[in-house]
């Protein structure tokens, strides 16, 4: 039965897009709103306030940090690292707290795909979505890619399914979340700067299965150790064989037939490979034929900052892999190239060493430039191997990897590390590297 927020004092705690959407949903449900944020930036006080002028109280900064009242229930955005004083502080009142993605699901009036994983997860959800519609399975895109669920959630009603990409800070807050279909990509070290070890952040994407049942699908790498699973269980890998979907000689085949030739993609690469499989795993759940499934993943491309190639010059290649923002990304970008990489990588300092990478950074790298805060840890964990530079700047490093870079080469711009330390977004981050690439080659015209 749906709930009842009518009427109740309800807080969000968090106002990036999510804890927004959530809070603009509530007060359509009717429900007494209060949007709480320890931050107090010039885009913060612009969301306050539209969100007052719709009928919202707002605090920001050390007003709501002190806020006495005690409230019904508290959505918490997945933004919002539950350790910090303003959830503590509300939690310690004995409220109740739910996350977005399960307020959201509260209110769904279809069946939900939840897909999730390290990498992938965003390819992935796209796949499914553009594949579903082709078939005639009305669906949307949400969640982790954006818009938020609960910007989405109303038009539920009239979709077959909601494809959802699901996050680890997202399922933190589940209590009866249940898809239809559950998505397991893979699992590699990230977020450790969120939590406290490898184990945690396992557990809290491991959340995404806890209130699947038998009547329900699990599509899980066939490599990765999982809970037991009371969900059934389809497996992909296209590392391996013994899977319900796996890879041979370049042809994803499902149960021993053959169904896609990775070659007739706009993809590339083992890790998008398995990407395909996840979502023909979908279709073949929902009972679609396997020649409209495929005829709908050929024309996919990649999105900007994914192995994006950008240009040549010099007969050098330019890809442009923002997107790497973990270990995992960033060995699966190095493992797709077959050209000697010149490759500068660097960034925020999520916790988790590169000592992993050495061997193979060694075996694939001519030069190596690192930027950022994790520029002098990776030197020490490569340097011996492979030559390392630092630089100052973005711009400074892709005139450095140009000056290294050798005919045939490929300057590969893989972070494997978040962006926060210098920009604004992976996004950010690759749209400059795209930009000062641009310019060389308008330079050179």
């Amino acid at each position: 039965m749906k709930p009842t927020y009518a009427r109740q004092q309800i807080a969000v705690l968090g106002l990036g897009s999510s804890g927004e959407a959530a809070a603009r949903r509530l007060l359509e449900e009717g429900a007494c709103v209060t949007a709480l944020d320890s931050g107090d930036s010039e885009k913060l006080r612009a969301t306050a306030a539209a969100l007052c002028a719709a009928g919202a109280r707002v605090l920001l900064g050390a007003e709501a940090d002190a806020d006495p009242t005690v409230y019904d229930l508290g959505v918490l955005s997945p933004g919002i690292d539950p350790a910090v004083p303003l959830v503590r502080a509300f939690r310690a009142k004995g409220i109740a707290v739910i996350g977005e993605l399960e307020f959201s699901y509260s209110l769904c009036a279809c069946p939900v795909i939840a897909i999730t994983g390290t990498n992938g997860k965003t390819t992935t959800t796209q796949l499914v979505e553009r594949m579903l519609n082709a078939c005639g399975v009305r669906t949307l895109a949400a969640g982790n890619i954006g818009p938020a669920f609960a910007a989405r959630v109303r038009e539920s009603a009239n979709l077959d399914v909601m494809t959802l990409e699901v996050s680890s800070f997202q399922l933190e807050a589940i209590r009866t979340f249940r898809p239809s279909i559950s998505v397991w990509l893979n699992f590699q070290a990230d977020h450790l700067d969120r939590y406290a070890s490898m184990e945690e952040y396992y557990a809290a994407k491991a959340h995404v299965f806890d209130y699947q049942s038998a009547e329900d699908v699990a599509i899980v790498k066939l490599e990765d150790k999982l809970p037991p699973l009371r969900a059934r269980k389809i497996t992909f890998s296209a590392y391996s064989q013994g899977g319900d979907l796996d890879l041979r000689d370049g042809v994803i085949h499902f149960h021993g037939k053959p169904v896609l030739r990775l070659a007739d993609t706009q993809l590339r690469g083992l890790h998008n490979a398995e990407n395909l499989m996840a979502a023909l795993a979908v279709g073949a759940v929902r009972g679609l034929d396997f020649a409209a499934m495929t005829e709908a993943l050929r024309t996919y491309k990649a999105l900007p900052h994914r192995c994006e190639k950008v240009g040549t010059l010099d007969g050098v290649e330019y890809v442009n892999d923002s997107k790497a923002t973990n270990l995992d990304a960033l060995e699966k970008a190095l493992l797709s190239e077959n050209r000697r990489v010149v490759l500068i990588a660097g960034g925020k300092d999520k916790g988790f060493a590169f000592d992993s990478l050495t061997d193979l950074v060694a075996s694939k790298a001519r030069a190596v430039v690192l930027i950022g805060e994790m520029a002098a840890r990776i030197d020490a964990s490569w340097g011996g191997r492979v030559p390392c530079e630092r630089a100052a700047s973005l711009a400074d490093a892709v005139a450095m990897a140009r000056a290294k870079a050798q005919p045939g080469d490929v300057v590969l711009f893989s972070p494997g590390t978040s962006s926060f330390d210098m920009f604004k977004s992976y996004a950010d981050r690759g749209n400059q590297f795209r930009g000062l690439v641009q310019s060389f080659l308008d330079s050179a015209l």
